[in-house]
């Protein structure tokens, strides 16, 4: 994802940012695959 910083905030730590987004976006998809997989456990014990 490219990310224009010519017109920010000087202030802004771009790095960081995508640092975080990046982890943010891996935790869900875990935190889905989790759910998913948990889901699926039940499914196959209760029926």
């Amino acid at each position: 994802m490219g990310v224009d910083t010519s017109k920010g905030s000087r202030a802004m730590d771009y790095s960081e940012h995508q640092r975080t987004y990046s982890g943010f976006i891996k935790g869900c998809i875990i935190v889905a695959t989790l759910s998913a997989l948990l889901l699926i456990m039940l499914a196959i014990v209760f029926l």
